[in-house]
């Protein structure tokens, strides 16, 4: 059995800096145990005055898009040529049925895995979207607090993840690829109109005529949206993380957005929004989580749902009947 650290050892060892004990304190706030819970709150508490001091990125991207690769390119500029240390998390709600391809992710960015300034943590297998972006937004408090100042969040799933991560973020970056005029057709109007930047990948082999095509195409496009509430107008650009061409522009497109976002007070107001998003999503798990653990429902539910697969029962009639037990 692994040992149980108290709060002040897990405290200390993060605000040290300590990967070992961060890892083992993301593994608390992962655990669904209610006193490894309690413990984890704990810990959240202590360490909270020393989070929110990084630059939040969420990234995601279309199938093939290259993400591992540009994200250690991007992640290898950051440590090296910046200076800064860098986490990256991952939402992936598709782990309970396929595993997820994070772990994967992982073996590919051996370099900036082996990077003493990087962090990588995969996301829990077998959770909930609601359990795992929780858990993720714990973990990016805990990685900030043992002085990450950039984190990224990777969406490793589809569909609902991308929103969950850009209520987590800072700055939303959209991985794409050459061909926009086809990819314009699939790609979701709302991961677009989410997006803070969109950079066209694999520019390079012959391919940058078609990137630097898809480059102005998307740009058109997303001329096409409103004015965000950050008044910030999305950036297009190209890159190759194999070449290294285009990576630093990118940063540099995340470090004027904070500049400007900060300067504005957009940046900080965002903060409080999504901190009280994140309080009402907390209750609603809670409360539903508990509801269900009650054994008069637990009793009743097995009968209300055949009812109500049945058509014996609407919907809204079962849901009454168990909130009035």
């Amino acid at each position: 059995m692994a040992k149980r650290f108290s709060v002040s050892e897990y405290t200390d060892g993060i605000l040290a800096g300590n990967r070992v004990l961060l890892s083992r304190a993301i593994t608390l706030v992962e655990s669904t145990l209610s006193s490894d819970q309690a413990l984890a709150q704990q810990v959240l508490d202590a360490v909270l005055p020393h989070a929110g001091r990084s630059v939040r990125v969420g990234i995601t991207g279309v199938p093939g898009v290259g993400k591992s690769t540009f994200i250690e390119a991007l992640g290898l500029h950051l440590v090296r040529e910046q200076g800064r240390r860098l986490a990256v998390l991952a939402v992936d709600p598709s782990s309970q049925r396929s595993g997820g391809s994070i772990l994967g992710d992982k073996t590919r960015m051996n370099e900036l895995a082996a990077h003493p300034q990087a962090f990588i943590r995969p996301s829990p297998a077998g959770r909930s979207l609601g359990g795992v972006t929780r858990s993720t937004r714990e973990a990016l408090m805990l990685c900030e607090a043992a002085g990450h100042d950039v984190i990224f969040v990777e969406t490793v799933g589809v569909g609902q993840s991308e929103t969950a991560v850009h209520g987590m973020v800072d700055f939303f970056l959209l991985l794409m690829l050459a061909g926009a005029g086809d990819e314009l057709q699939g790609i979701k109007k709302g991961i677009m109109e989410m997006a803070d930047a969109v950079t066209i990948t694999k520019a390079d082999g012959g391919n940058e005529q078609a990137a630097r095509r898809a480059r102005r195409e998307y740009q058109n496009a997303l001329h096409l949206f409103p004015l965000a509430p950050s008044a910030w107008s999305p950036v297009v650009t190209t890159s190759s993380a194999l070449s290294g061409a285009g990576v630093p522009e990118v940063w540099a497109v995340i470090e004027q957005y904070v500049q400007q976002t900060q300067a504005s007070g957009y940046f900080q107001r965002h903060r409080q929004e999504q901190n009280l998003h994140w309080l009402h999503e907390t209750i609603r798990e809670a409360l539903e989580t508990r509801f269900y653990a009650r054994p008069d429902v637990a009793t009743h539910l097995p009968s209300l749902r055949q009812q109500v697969m049945d058509g014996r029962k609407s919907a809204f009639g079962a849901a009454e009947e168990l909130l009035g037990l």
